[in-house]
């Protein structure tokens, strides 16, 4: 199988340089002859093997190639779709110039969140603190891409747990919350992108497999699209990962409080199904307020916690399942 993952829906932001990627007419490295083989188009495009998709990644995240280059490279990939091994390549390239974090004493949970609130209040928060309440170090990892949704850092920031100054090791119990910029100033530069262009693009994919953790650690992943998540499974095989994967709340990796979804678990790339989807929609979750702003979501957070309200099903289980996966990692 060689899936590949579909081009999701932007949104538009105002344009700003990214002057660490180099100007136009002064390059300082070049990948043009990677956008020659995957800018044809979907149908003319050649998918790269791993070690060029290494190689042209590393150079972007270096900072070695010019601006318009870096554009070409996210439009092609936009149309033409990254494969499995195209994926890997970039990961390899992300985890070789990552400021990985410290092993902690129990394996780390790596929660990625960089989608926000949209229509239902960000559950990320919560997911974060109920799995640190088991005695897990929990690692939130985000930047923001976009300025109309609100994010699970400025959630936690509302409930005492600002975002880290420095990259540190985690202890058993707490959730540290960690900028991109600080893992790699590349990579941001890259999701910055999304602000110039108004499009997702490979590095917005990146961020949601890496492994920033120089030790055991659960990466939890989640999933919009299927073909998505054809190419996560595969990569979890591929890198030996342990892993939980479901479809995610509007691109967050907390389980959407209303459904039970199917899901997957990995141990060292080896595959499970820990949970079977369940069908139907529950009308109503007690508590869940309306309004999706910081004060809203924070305060239901805390009701939540203090058991004034009910820990949502779904979210009860998949922190279940990720505390399982935690104890084989």
């Amino acid at each position: 199988m060689n899936a590949r993952i579909p081009p999701p829906v932007g949104i538009s932001h105002p344009a700003i340089g990214h002057k660490a990627c180099g100007t136009i007419g002064t390059p300082m490295g070049s990948i043009a002859h990677y956008i020659k083989d995957i800018g044809r188009g979907a149908r003319g495009a050649k998918p790269l093997e791993r070690a060029q998709a290494a190689d042209l990644f590393g150079q972007i995240l270096d900072g070695q190639v010019t601006d318009l280059e870096v554009g070409a490279f996210c439009l092609a990939m936009r149309v033409k779709g990254e494969t499995t091994q195209e994926m890997a390549g970039f990961l390899d390239a992300t985890h070789a110039r990552l400021a990985r974090l410290p092993a902690s004493d129990r394996p780390v949970i790596v929660l990625p969140s960089y989608n926000g609130a949209r229509r239902l209040p960000v559950l990320t928060p919560l997911l974060a603190l109920l799995l640190a309440r088991e005695g897990l170090p929990v690692l939130v990892h985000g930047s923001a891409t976009e300025s109309s949704r609100v994010l699970a850092s400025a959630v936690l920031a509302a409930l005492d747990v600002p975002a880290q100054p420095a990259i540190r090791k985690i202890a058993n119990g707490e959730v540290a919350v960690v900028e991109t910029a600080l893992l790699n100033p590349g990579l941001k530069r890259l999701l910055d992108v999304r602000r110039v262009v108004g499009l997702r693009n490979a590095g917005h994919s990146v961020v949601k497999l890496m492994q920033p953790v120089d030790g055991p650690q659960v990466v939890v992943g989640s999933y919009t699209h299927p073909a998505f998540a054809a190419v996560m499974t595969e990569l979890f095989a591929l890198l030996g990962m342990t892993a939980l994967l479901s479809r995610g709340l509007e691109g967050e990796v907390v389980s959407d409080p209303r459904r039970t979804p199917q899901i997957d678990g990995f141990v060292r790339g080896a595959p499970c199904v820990l949970q079977a989807q369940a069908p139907g929609t529950q009308a109503e979750v007690p508590g869940l307020p309306a309004a999706i702003d910081v004060d809203a979501t924070a305060d239901y957070t805390r009701r939540v916690l203090a058991g004034a309200l009910p820990v949502p099903d779904p979210i009860a289980a998949q922190v279940r399942h990720i505390v399982h996966l935690a104890s084989l990692a």
